[in-house]
């Protein structure tokens, strides 16, 4: 391993990543830019993940493998793997999504634009198990305010400086680590997202993001609190991965979802998802389309552009 001080730390926690470790690992090792260490923390995986980074670790000398002997879990493990860079900027990588070719090379040059500039991220097309794009680009995220970040947590880079100074993952939080973690770092710095399509978000049945999203709608259920963003986050997880919403009867048999327009027209998704979750994945997909095309009149490719929470 070089000893010099590298410009960029790629980090990636895995847990249990195996069938789409592969693809992640060598579309971060294919990168244009090349002045990265790749800093990988495996998490106490049972699935051979361990083995396959040893091998990997084995034939490129950019990437730094640590291993746990027990589970610290997504905030925690997030946190261990930054723990072990050596560079001033981070790119984060998650282990079952893909890094377009010109990914580090596009964000390096933004965050070396500004110094007020604390993370950026890209936007990104979604795609199956067998790595068919399944949801097109959303360029409408960045035309209006949101209080959720416009970008897939795994396409973020950030000044490790700034995370370091919010406290970096809270290991407290039970789901969401990444949109607190950018909220927090938004009060240091400006947050901004590119509108290419630079990475390729995965959605598949085992997704730590569906998990999170079916823990939620639990700890809700037994709470009786407002799980709206939980259903949507489920529902969407499974709609893209090619199985049904599967909504329906959590939500009636919640008493106290707070009725309004947003849980009625999720409502409403659910019953469509139920019946004919193809033709609900057709309209979704048509609409978004739509709304990129109308998104495009102001938002423009290779424009950096700030996130406006509410």
């Amino acid at each position: 391993m070089n000893s010099a001080t590298p410009l960029i730390s790629v980090v990636m926690p895995v847990y249990n990543a195996l069938p789409f470790l592969d693809d992640s690992i060598g579309s971060i090792l294919n990168q244009t830019f090349r002045d990265f260490e790749f800093v990988i923390f495996d998490d106490a995986s049972t699935d051979n993940s361990t083995a396959r980074l040893r091998e990997w670790a084995a034939r490129d000398q950019r990437i730094r493998l640590h291993e746990s002997t027990q589970q610290l879990g997504l905030s925690g493990s997030s946190n261990a793997v930054v723990a072990h860079t050596r560079a001033a900027i981070v790119a984060r990588m998650d282990a079952d999504d893909i890094a377009h070719p010109d990914r580090l090379q596009r964000q390096w040059k933004v965050i070396q634009s500004s110094p007020e500039i604390a993370v950026v991220g890209t936007l990104c097309n979604g795609i199956d198990a067998r790595g068919r794009e399944v949801r097109p680009r959303d360029r409408w995220r960045l035309v209006r305010r949101s209080g959720y970040i416009p970008f897939p947590h795994g396409s973020a880079m950030f000044r490790r400086e700034v995370f370091d100074r919010v406290g970096g993952y809270d290991e407290a939080a039970a789901g969401g680590e990444d949109q607190d973690l950018f909220s927090r770092m938004a009060t240091q710095g400006r947050v901004v997202t590119l509108p290419d399509i630079l990475y390729s978000y995965r959605y598949h049945a085992n997704n730590a993001t569906l998990f999170n999203g079916l823990r939620a709608v639990q700890q809700n259920h037994s709470q009786n609190g407002n799980s709206l963003a939980a259903y949507y986050m489920l529902g969407a997880m499974r709609l893209w991965a090619g199985q049904p919403p599967m909504l329906l009867s959590p939500m009636l048999k919640q008493k106290s979802i707070g009725w309004g327009v947003k849980s009625l027209m999720i409502l409403t998704s659910a019953v469509w998802g139920h019946v004919s979750p193809f033709t609900l994945k057709l309209f979704l997909r048509g609409s978004i389309r739509v709304r990129d095309l109308l998104a495009s009149v102001t938002v423009k490719d290779g424009k950096p552009y700030e996130w406006r929470s509410e």
